[in-house]
């Protein structure tokens, strides 16, 4: 994985990198690979630093989900970018593939999501959820397939995937709240934007996939 990493941009505060899909974001009870673990090594590896190596994950991207993540480099760092996000100064948007032809072409999505136990989530009520909020505009439709542009406003747990699903159009490959047909979920995080945490510099970066069920 080391030799294959891409990274957009790197300085001594943070690091910027395109996740692959089906890595985790960070380590859990699976043991697999995460983007963590692989970054920590690379740091470690090219810098020649002894003991070990910090590194701050201030953001996620679902396992199956691919796309632009990053990483801080110091503490101070960190910190700095977690509160953007809570401040909302992080813009991030997303490529997404779902079945189905929308009849709305471009809407505002605004429900209330629940984790559940089985790590999954589910729509609920004010009372008992958290407030998620997208926006959707149809780019392209073919094949009963229709490609998205999504800005995403609040970062909660499956959020595009169970929004999209609870209107009936789950993402393509979805195996959790789509169809069990196990292709690769088609949702990809193209678009990057926050200040330097350091400098204060507006930073924006973008990348497109690859794989032709975005084209």
């Amino acid at each position: 994985m080391k030799n294959n990493l891409n990274i957009l941009y790197e300085d001594n505060h943070i690091i910027v990198v395109i996740k692959p899909y089906n890595i985790l974001s960070q380590s859990d009870n699976t043991n697999d690979l995460d983007m963590l673990t692989i970054l920590k090594k690379y740091i470690k590896e090219k810098y020649n630093k002894p003991g070990n190596v910090y590194l701050g994950l201030v953001h996620r991207l679902d396992r199956p989900t691919s796309g632009i993540m990053v990483f801080a480099k110091t503490s101070k760092s960190a910190s700095r970018l977690s509160k953007q996000i809570k401040d909302d100064k992080f813009t991030k948007k997303y490529l997404a593939v779902v079945y189905g032809t929308l009849s709305e072409k471009e809407k505002l999505l605004e429900n209330y999501i629940k984790k559940t136990n089985d790590n999954s989530s589910i729509i609920t009520t004010k009372k008992d959820g958290k407030y998620a909020k997208l926006y959707y505009k149809v780019l392209k439709e073919k094949d009963n397939l229709s490609i998205l542009d999504i800005t995403l406003y609040t970062g909660r747990h499956h959020q595009i995937r169970v929004q999209f699903s609870n209107i009936g159009h789950p993402l393509y490959g979805d195996q959790r709240y789509g169809k069990q047909d196990k292709k690769q979920l088609a949702l990809f995080a193209y678009h990057l934007e926050f200040y330097h945490p350091i400098t204060k510099e507006k930073l924006v970066f973008e990348y497109m996939p690859k794989e032709e069920i975005f084209k």
